[in-house]
C-alpha cells in the first residue's frame, strides 16, 4: 500500500459535511441539519484502488476567519502540517454562500477537490449545473454528489485518490484587488510560511485579521514589510471608498463569485417557489408559528408517555423484574449463595440499574422524534422563531441553539456554545443551557409524576419541559442586568432546506443516543447501584445496619434533610438521591429504587412514593431535579468551556440557588392556596 495522505473535510454549516463523512468512513458520527453539531473534529479511514486516506472532518464554517471557534479549529488545522489535501463540500442549492469559504480554501494551494452536493435538490428546482465549466473556473476538480443517495461516491474516491492536485490558479479578486494581493504576496516571500498558501496569508493581512498580524510578527516580519503591506492596505481601500478592507476584499471575491455562477448556472427564467419557501410561508408565519411548534412539543410528549410509550415501558419492566430477577435469584439461591450476595444483585444491581433501563422506552421514542425534528431542518425554524421573544428580554436568538440540543444532553449542549463569538453571550448562554431539561432526567418524571399524577402523568411532564425554559428566561434575564451587560451580537442564523429523513440516518442518531443511555446505565449506575447499596447496610463502624436509617447513607441523609424541608421533602432518602443525582441524574431513580427495597420495580417504587410524597410535594421534588447543577460531566465541560472553577462553581451555585428559590415557592405558596 502507498504512503496514506490526510484530507480535511470543510465546508459550511448544512452542506451535507457530515453525511458526506460517514458515506466515506461508515462512521457513526451524528448528522444534523442546523448549525453547531460538529464541535470537534472526527477522524475516519478509507482505502481505495490500494491508497489509504485519514478523513478529518473539521466543524461547518463559513470562512476562514477567526471570529468562532470552529473557524479557529478549522484554519489552524488546514494552515498546518498534518493536511495533505482539502475535500470541500458544497451546497449545490446556495452556490454563491458556498464558494466564498471555496475560494478562501484554493487560495490556500493545498491540493483540493470539490463535492457538489444535494444535486437532486437542484435538479428538483429545474437548475442545471455546468461542472466543467465550474471546475474551469476554480481551478480544481468538481464532482457532483448526492451524499444521502451515495451518487457518485466513487467518481470522488477517484478524484480524492488519483486527481486531487493544487488549484492551477488563484482566486481572481476584483476591482484592482487581486493584484494588491499579488504584491502583497511578494512580500512575504522571505518569511518562513508554506510558499503555496502566501496568497491567503497576504489577503488576510490586507484585510486586517488581527490574528494573522500577530502570527506574521510572531515569525519576525521586518518592520519594512509591515509598512509596505500597510500602505498596499490604505492604498487597496482608498481606492474602493471604503474603510473597512474586510468588506472591500469581500466585495471583490462575491463580485467574482456571481460571475462563476452566471457562468456556471443556468437557472429556470420563472422559478418557482422551492417547497422549503412554501412550508416556510407557514411554519415561520408571525401568528401560527408558535402554536405549531406547541403541536409538535405536544405530539411528541403524548407519544412518549401516552399509552403507546406505556406500554413498551410496562414490556421492558416485565422483562427485568418479572423474568430476569426472579431467575437470577432462584439460580443464586440454587447455588446456595449467601444472603447478601443474593441481594446485592438482585435488590442493589438489576433493582438499580433495571430501575432506569424500564424507562429505556420512552426515552427512545422521545430520541426518535428528536431526530426527525433535527434532521428535517424544523429545529433551527425553533431557534429563529425564539430570537423574537428572547429579543424582547435582552436575550440574543443564538444562544438558542446550544439550548435547543440541552434538550437531549447538557455536555454537548455546552460545547456546542463554542459557535458564539461574543464571549460574554456564550458564557450567558453555557450558564443557561443546564435549565433546558436533558434527556438523563425524563426517567425521574417518569417515575414521580407517573405515581403521583398518573392520569395527568404527561401534561407534568410538560409542565417542567416548559418552566425550565421560563426559568432559563428569567435567569438569563438577571444575568443580562448583573453579569453581562454587553450588547449582545446580531443573530445570525441559517435556515436549512426541509429534506426528508433518511430511515436510516434517524435510527442510527436514535441508536447514538440511546447507546449513550445505556452504557451510562450499565457503568455509572451500575457502580453507584452497588455503592448505595453498600452504604445503605453498612453503619459509619462497618457493622451491619439493622435498619436503614442506622446506615451510612441513612447519617449523611439525615444531616442534609432539615435543608430540604421547606421544599417538602425533608426525608433522608430524597436527600441522598439528589446527591447521587450529581454523578448522573437517572441515578436519583436507582438510588430510590435501592433505598425504599423496591428491587428495581417501578410499579412497587410508584406505591411507595404514592405514600411518602404528597402530590404538591412530588411536584417540588421534580421542579429541584429540574434545575439543580448539572451531573459531573456537564460540570466538567463548562469548567473547561469558561475557563476556570471559578465560573464552574458560580454556575452552579446560581443554578442550584435558582432551584432551591423555585421549589420553595412552589411548595410554599401551594401550601397556602390547597
Amino acid at each position: 500500500m502507498n504512503k496514506k495522505k490526510t484530507v480535511a473535510i470543510i465546508g459550511n454549516p448544512n452542506s451535507g459535511k457530515t453525511t458526506l463523512f460517514n458515506r466515506l468512513t461508515g462512521s457513526n458520527q451524528h448528522v444534523g441539519n442546523w448549525p453547531g453539531v460538529t464541535v470537534d473534529r472526527k477522524t475516519g479511514h478509507i482505502c481505495h484502488d490500494g491508497i489509504g486516506v485519514d478523513i478529518v472532518d473539521l466543524p461547518g464554517i463559513y470562512s476562514l476567519s477567526p471570529y468562532t471557534q470552529e473557524e479557529i479549529i478549522a484554519r489552524e488545522y488546514v494552515l498546518g502540517d498534518e493536511c495533505d489535501g482539502i475535500l470541500n463540500i458544497v451546497d449545490a442549492a446556495n452556490i454563491e454562500r458556498n464558494l466564498y469559504l471555496t475560494l478562501q480554501l484554493i487560495a490556500l494551494g493545498l491540493p483540493m477537490v470539490v463535492a457538489l452536493g444535494f444535486m437532486d435538490d437542484v435538479r428538483a428546482q429545474g437548475v442545471k449545473v455546468d461542472c466543467d465549466k465550474l471546475s474551469e473556473r476554480l481551478g480544481v476538480p468538481v464532482v457532483p454528489i448526492s451524499a444521502k443517495k451515495g451518487e457518485n461516491m466513487h467518481k470522488l474516491l477517484d478524484a480524492l485518490v488519483h486527481h486531487m492536485k493544487p488549484p492551477v490558479k488563484q482566486p481572481a479578486y476584483l476591482h484592482g484587488v487581486g493584484a494588491a494581493i499579488r504584491r502583497a504576496a511578494d512580500l512575504l516571500q522571505p518569511l518562513p510560511l508554506r510558499r503555496c498558501s502566501l496568497p491567503f496569508y497576504a489577503a488576510k493581512l490586507l484585510e486586517g485579521d488581527k490574528a494573522m498580524w500577530e502570527r506574521m510578527d510572531a515569525l519576525g516580519m521586518p518592520r519594512t514589510v509591515r509598512a509596505e503591506l500597510k500602505s498596499i492596505a490604505d492604498a487597496m481601500h482608498s481606492h474602493a471608498n471604503s474603510t473597512d478592507n474586510e468588506m472591500v476584499l469581500a466585495d471583490a471575491l462575491y463580485d467574482y463569485i456571481e460571475e462563476i455562477a452566471r457562468a456556471a448556472y443556468q437557472r429556470p427564467k420563472a422559478p418557482k417557489l422551492t417547497v422549503t419557501e412554501r412550508i416556510d410561508r407557514i411554519a415561520l408565519h408571525r401568528v401560527w408559528a408558535l402554536p405549531i411548534f406547541a403541536f409538535f412539543m405536544f405530539l411528541m410528549f403524548w407519544c412518549t408517555f401516552g399509552p403507546f410509550g406505556t406500554l413498551l415501558g410496562e414490556g421492558m419492566e416485565y422483562l427485568l423484574q418479572g423474568l430476569l430477577s426472579p431467575a437470577v435469584r432462584g439460580a443464586l439461591s440454587a447455588a446456595d449463595a449467601q444472603g447478601w450476595l443474593i441481594g446485592l444483585v438482585c435488590d442493589g444491581v438489576i433493582g438499580g440499574v433495571g430501575g432506569v433501563l424500564s424507562f429505556l422506552p420512552q426515552i427512545v421514542i422521545l430520541f426518535f422524534f428528536l431526530s426527525i425534528l433535527e434532521d428535517t431542518g424544523y429545529l433551527a425554524r425553533v431557534a429563529f422563531i425564539m430570537d423574537t421573544l428572547l429579543r424582547r428580554i435582552g436575550l440574543s436568538g443564538k444562544s438558542f441553539v446550544p439550548m435547543l440540543m440541552g434538550f437531549g444532553c447538557t455536555t454537548p449542549a455546552v460545547m456546542a456554545a463554542r459557535t458564539m463569538e461574543n464571549d460574554s453571550d456564550r458564557r450567558m448562554t453555557i450558564m443557561l443551557t443546564p435549565f433546558m431539561s436533558c434527556g438523563a432526567k425524563l426517567p425521574v418524571y417518569a417515575l414521580v409524576a407517573g405515581a403521583l399524577f398518573k392520569e395527568h402523568q404527561g401534561l407534568v411532564i410538560i409542565s417542567l419541559y416548559i418552566l425550565g425554559i421560563l426559568v432559563g428566561v428569567l435567569a438569563g434575564f438577571i444575568l443580562k442586568k448583573t453579569i453581562f451587560k454587553d450588547v449582545s451580537s446580531g443573530f445570525v442564523l441559517e435556515l436549512p432546506t426541509y429534506r426528508m429523513p433518511s430511515f436510516k440516518g434517524t435510527v442510527r442518531g436514535m441508536w447514538q443516543k440511546a447507546k449513550d443511555f445505556i452504557t451510562k446505565a450499565g457503568t455509572i449506575i451500575f457502580l453507584m447501584s452497588v455503592v448505595i447499596w453498600l452504604l445503605q447496610n453498612f453503619t459509619p463502624t462497618l457493622a451491619v445496619a439493622q435498619s436503614s436509617a442506622e446506615s451510612i447513607l441513612g447519617v449523611i441523609g439525615t444531616a442534609i434533610a432539615p435543608v430540604f424541608g421547606p421544599l417538602g421533602f425533608g426525608r433522608w432518602q430524597e436527600s441522598v438521591a439528589l446527591l447521587t443525582g450529581l454523578v448522573a441524574k437517572e441515578a436519583v431513580v436507582s438510588t430510590m429504587s435501592v433505598l425504599y427495597g423496591a428491587g428495581g420495580d417501578s410499579a412497587v417504587l410508584s406505591g411507595l412514593l404514592g405514600t411518602v410524597f404528597t402530590p404538591l410535594a412530588g411536584y417540588s421534588f421534580l421542579v429541584f431535579t429540574l434545575l439543580y447543577m448539572p451531573c459531573m460531566s456537564a460540570f466538567a465541560t463548562i469548567r473547561r468551556e469558561m475557563g476556570g472553577w471559578r465560573w464552574a462553581f458560580g454556575a452552579a451555585a446560581f443554578q442550584t440557588a435558582l432551584a432551591y428559590l423555585a421549589a420553595l415557592v412552589i411548595f410554599q405558596v401551594g401550601s397556602f392556596l390547597f
